[in-house]
């Protein structure tokens, strides 16, 4: 079995599981950022699940004066829509693709695996998943946005058309504003996807209320699965 570039941090709810989560953080944060959520997590009488917290490459952020921190790729300037890393992007879904074939290496199967991520993460859990070429699981996706907007109409792929979407975002977020997630909700249903969207009174962070649907919606997409 071919190993990844990206090193892990991994949680099993179970021995043996038969579904994996591989959640992405966000720029600056490392593998470690979500993994005390799995705790939080209501994960009763679901199937065992692998989580697997990647860490991100480094690299200098250009907004950031050139820093060198964890991030799935540059972010140029304050106008995330207009002005994009695409090869980046591109380079880091690769590396996504890589920890997806470690897992079904691993024995679970595509429509087994869910892609998930916060804000860089959530971005690159929309350009990897909705491109990938097998049925995912499904999308979790936490206060980010469709990266390469433009593009996804003719690069996405037919595989994931009825992978469920959980698209959430904080009304008051100062660092991506919720009207760019509201684009790319509207985007998502007007390509016919299934999106579950929720807002909260918060910034750009994760909240009680948030985590309560995300496990109603884990269970529900979870069992639909198995």
């Amino acid at each position: 079995m071919i190993e990844p570039v990206l090193d892990t941090v991994e949680l099993e709810s179970t021995p043996n599981p038969s579904f994996s989560i591989i959640w992405m953080h966000g720029l600056g944060a490392d593998a470690n950022d979500f993994v005390p959520i799995v705790k939080e997590l209501d994960l009763r009488g679901c199937p065992g699940i692998r989580f697997v917290f990647p860490n991100a490459p480094t690299m200098p952020v250009t907004i950031n004066g050139g820093y060198v921190m964890r991030a799935w790729y540059d972010i140029l300037g304050t106008d995330i829509a207009k002005r994009e890393d695409e090869a980046g992007l591109r380079e880091s879904q690769g590396l996504i693709n890589q920890l997806i074939a470690r897992e079904v290496a691993r024995g679970i199967p595509t429509q087994r695996i869910f892609l998930a991520g916060f804000s860089q993460g959530c971005a690159m859990a929309l350009q990897t998943g909705l491109r990938y070429p097998e049925k995912l699981g499904g999308l979790l996706c936490l206060s980010g946005y469709v990266p390469l907007n433009d593009k996804i109409a003719d690069e996405r792929h037919a595989a994931n058309q009825a992978t469920p979407i959980f698209l959430v975002h904080g009304r008051a977020d100062p660092v991506i504003p919720i009207q760019r997630a509201e684009q790319s909700r509207d985007l998502l249903k007007s390509l016919a996807y299934q999106v579950e969207w929720h807002e909260y009174m918060m910034q750009h962070s994760v909240c009680e209320e948030e985590i309560t649907d995300i496990s109603v919606w884990l269970k529900k997409v979870l069992l639909a699965a198995s």
